[in-house]
């Protein structure tokens, strides 16, 4: 059995539908994040977790005990929110102590646990100052120790990197994942940030309209993504409109100008299709050596990489081309544009549309 389960878990606000049949296991130690844009979902999931919002329908199980309507204090959930919600009259320790306080721990106990928490976040020197003396990063570290010092079943994570600057989250992503793997602690995050999800997730949950729509490995969910949505949410891609082509043993795809083969199979011949491939598996070859030839509308750079917009007859495309060393390219010039053919992905496409496309 899962270490925490929500089963067909649903919140309705009056009307509205904010989170719609949600199944989702978790596994004991696991690191899940929760990613969708703004309104999706997300945070009502989460607070849901948490006791914090009432269940509509469904059922969450926690190590086999259904907590659906337990009150949040009798949870005893870890909880880290995206402002800190640090005492500022207390000091980093009396913050980090607040929740074995009230727990009723034994003050030398109380102390001992509060000592090896601050070392698990780098934070033994600051124990005597107060929130306003901290920066962004070390606030989010007593937070989370704050969070972990009550050796939580569930650590919960919402948008707990989001006040941070873009070098120092960074930063935080990778020692907030070493923390969670030294300490093992069950873990559900919310964010809104891709990378952040994909680089310290075990599994990777993208919500849209409040539901569900992929649950996988981070990887997976990148090269393999179920949906139009999450193919242009997580990370960036080139959708190309076309149709599968009837005939022969090779599945191909007819993009209008070009058919090309592709290695994706379940489409019947025929079939709308959108052939999505991202734009670092594009690769940029002279002129008439790729499938297809464009030209240099635009660049931008990316300091480790170079992002080029190119007009071909399929459609304006981006390329994502390494900066190392040779000459960029300028706007205007030439190209041949090629890819390998398991870098493709395909997803459904809207039938009306190609069909409209054609007739043109």
């Amino acid at each position: 059995m899962s270490f925490l389960q929500l089963s067909n878990v649903t919140k309705f606000y009056g009307s509205t539908c904010a989170v719609s049949a949600m199944n989702l296991t978790v596994e004991k130690g696991e690191f899940v994040s929760l990613l969708g844009p703004s309104g999706c979902g997300k945070t009502t999931t989460l607070q849901m977790v948490a006791g914090f919002e009432a269940v509509s329908n469904g059922r969450i199980e926690l190590d086999g005990r259904d907590i659906t309507h337990a009150k949040a204090n009798s949870r005893g959930l870890g909880i880290v929110f995206q402002t800190y919600a640090l005492f500022p009259h207390m000091t980093v320790a009396d913050n980090v102590s607040f929740g074995l306080e009230m727990r009723k721990m034994p003050k030398a106990e109380r102390l001992e646990r509060v000592k090896e928490a601050l070392a698990l976040v780098h934070l033994e020197a600051h124990a005597s100052r107060y929130p306003r003396e901290l920066s962004g990063g070390q606030r989010q570290r007593v937070a989370l120790a704050r969070a972990l010092v009550i050796e939580p079943p569930v650590l919960l994570l919402d948008e707990p990197l989001s006040n941070l600057d873009a070098k120092l989250r960074e930063e935080m992503q990778f020692e907030l994942r070493k923390i969670q793997r030294k300490v093992g602690t069950t873990t559900v995050m919310v964010t809104h940030d891709q990378s952040e999800a994909m680089s310290i997730s075990d599994r990777v949950v993208v919500m849209e309209g409040g539901r569900a729509t992929q649950i996988d490995h981070p990887h997976r969910v990148y090269e393999h993504p179920s949906t139009r949505f999450i193919s242009t949410f997580v990370g960036k891609a080139n959708l190309l409109t076309g149709r599968m082509v009837a005939g022969g043993a090779q599945p191909r795809v007819d993009l209008g100008p070009i058919t090309v083969d592709v290695d994706d199979v379940g489409f019947r011949p025929g079939v709308a299709v959108l052939l999505s491939v991202r734009p670092e598996k594009l690769q940029l070859v002279d002129a008439g050596r790729g499938r297809l030839d464009g030209t240099v509308r635009e660049r931008f750079f990316l300091g480790s990489q170079w992002l080029y917009a190119l007009t071909t007859a399929v459609g304006e495309l981006m390329v994502l081309s390494p900066n190392d060393g040779r000459p960029a390219l300028d706007e205007g010039h030439a190209v041949g544009i090629d890819w390998p053919m398991h870098c493709t992905r395909l997803l459904p496409a809207d039938e009306a549309a190609l069909s409209a496309m054609e007739a043109a």
